[in-house]
């Protein structure tokens, strides 16, 4: 059996998967602030006692980052001297995110041309100079960045390896080539962010160990990454930032299994937001290029998601407009049905029939039928602005607040399927392994594709997929028409199922 877990800022949600794929049982446990509690009381509400495995999605980090607390403070190392030096490290930063984050920053000699060929040569001595400048400052964790280091990483492993030999295992070095893409200072961003948390990552690690060690059960431990697959704590410690939407996606994950289908649009309708995203393949479709986070341009992998302010607790205004204000939390407090005195969404559908929460008679005569037709268009709207083609999409709604929609104009088919409420805890649950590479290959076509497909698959089944389960979900290529010798820059995710005696070993 598999135990699911989603940690989001109200409610944690666990579900418990069967050996056979079947949801045995489902909860809805507040969140605490000590992450342990809250973790410790769903597990408890499933009443397991074993587990073969443990699956945590978690939105900790991503709101440590908007709420620009619980940062730890960044050397931020650029190498790419005598070029770069116009835009420093951090130059595009909201002010109350750079004072958080701002330890030093430090512009090197080092880094590669788009082709490979070296700007300068990376020099030792600058490097110990700067370690002496981090160790007297007491900084404990360095973001390492540098010109096209996707194209060659070497500057970055060589300026890791000096650093880390001056400064000793207790500083956390984080290098760009591995959480980001091409593109500088959207790589070099997310690998910034990614050392602001990493001491918070190796806490709530530790938490969620504890959590399980509190619950009683003895089983290996995974986080969900921004892309529908896991990782193990050890990883998780590392690369904090591939869990920002690890949220999202395990609601979108859920929503295939549940429903049985692989391509779809997903309709993720919680307290405050509506969250819409495009399932390819069973795998949330990505973002292209770079992605805001918290006003800070990044362009690591991320879900392509649509949200609009509409909710369970989204507030009706007068004129019959809902959203986007809401009482979120409080909303077991504040709506009608629950002895408030606030019209919510929930109140609406509620009055309608959609739903029996509360106390129905308290919306007795409530004007519903407007509201929820304006809410049901804006929904379609956002589904509509995601698609990509006037082909037949199936929408597949999920989360507790979509009660809220029944129909949508415009899409005949419409699901909400069992267990729709934690979709987020069965989408962790049943998260695969994965592996991607994403480089640029020269040689003809065939052959580039067949090395970066073996390549993923090795990646794959190296994180702990096991051997012959591992496929490939998505394949890009783009032609660099710049560079020589057929040059093409090729990504390809592939992933397969989870195999425990590979973890135990």
């Amino acid at each position: 059996m598999r135990i699911g877990i989603d940690v989001g800022g109200t409610n944690t949600d666990a579900a418990l998967i069967g050996d056979g794929g079947q949801v045995l049982a489902t909860v809805k446990s507040p969140t605490t602030e000590d992450v342990t509690g809250g973790v410790a009381a769903a597990i408890a509400g499933l009443g397991a006692t074993e587990a073969s495995a443990v699956m945590i999605g978690t939105t900790h980090f991503v709101n440590a980052l908007v709420e620009a607390a619980r940062l730890e403070p960044v050397a931020a190392v650029r190498l790419g001297l005598p070029a770069t030096a116009a835009l420093p490290p951090l130059v595009d930063w909201p002010d109350r995110l750079r004072e958080a984050v701002e330890g030093a920053v430090y512009l090197c000699h080092g880094g590669h041309e788009y082709d490979g060929t070296p700007i300068s040569a990376l020099d030792p001595g600058e490097l110990r100079r700067v370690a002496a400048d981090i160790r007297a400052r007491g900084l404990r964790t360095v973001a390492i960045s540098s010109v096209f280091s996707p194209v060659s990483a070497d500057s970055e492993r060589q300026a890791a390896d000096i650093l880390a030999a001056e400064l000793g295992p207790e500083v956390h070095l984080s290098l760009s080539h591995e959480i980001g893409r091409v593109g500088l200072l959207a790589r070099e961003n997310a690998t910034i962010v990614n050392a602001a948390l990493r001491p918070l990552a190796g806490r709530t690690v530790a938490a969620f160990a504890e959590a399980l060690a509190v619950a009683g059960i003895r089983a290996p431990l995974f986080l969900s990454q921004n892309d529908g697959t896991l990782m193990d704590v050890d990883h998780a410690r590392r690369y904090p930032v591939a869990t920002f939407a690890s949220g999202p996606t395990n609601s979108m994950r859920g929503a295939a299994y549940l429903s049985g289908l692989t391509d779809c649009a997903v309709v993720d309708i919680g307290g405050t937001t509506t969250d819409v995203g495009i399932l390819n393949g069973g795998f949330p479709r990505e973002a292209a290029g770079e992605a805001l986070v918290a006003e800070v341009r990044t362009n690591f992998r991320i879900p392509d998601v649509l949200s609009i302010g509409i909710g369970g607790g989204s507030i009706v205004a007068a004129d019959g407009s809902v959203g986007p204000r809401s009482v979120g939390y409080r909303l077991t407090a504040e709506a009608l049905v629950f002895g408030g005195g606030t019209l919510t969404a929930t109140d609406l559908a509620v009055a309608a029939g959609q739903a029996v929460v509360g106390d129905p008679a308290r919306v007795t005569g409530v004007d519903h039928e407007r509201p929820l037709k304006i809410i049901a268009e804006r929904v379609a709207e956002a589904v509509d602005r995601m698609r990509t083609s006037a082909a037949p999409l199936p929408v597949v709604l999920v989360g507790g607040g979509s009660i809220l929609v029944g129909e949508l104009p415009g899409f005949a088919d419409v699901r909400r399927p069992d267990h729709y409420e934690v979709a987020n805890a069965v989408g962790a649950a049943i998260a695969q392994v994965g592996g991607e590479v994403d480089r640029v290959f020269s040689g003809p076509r065939e052959s580039v594709l067949a090395e970066a497909k073996n390549e993923a698959v090795a990646r794959a089944e190296r994180a702990g997929a096991r051997a012959g389960s591992v496929r490939i979900v998505d394949v890009e290529e783009l032609p660099l028409a710049y560079l020589p010798g057929d040059a093409t820059r090729v990504r390809i995710k592939a992933v397969g199922d989870l195999d425990l005696e590979k973890i135990d070993a």
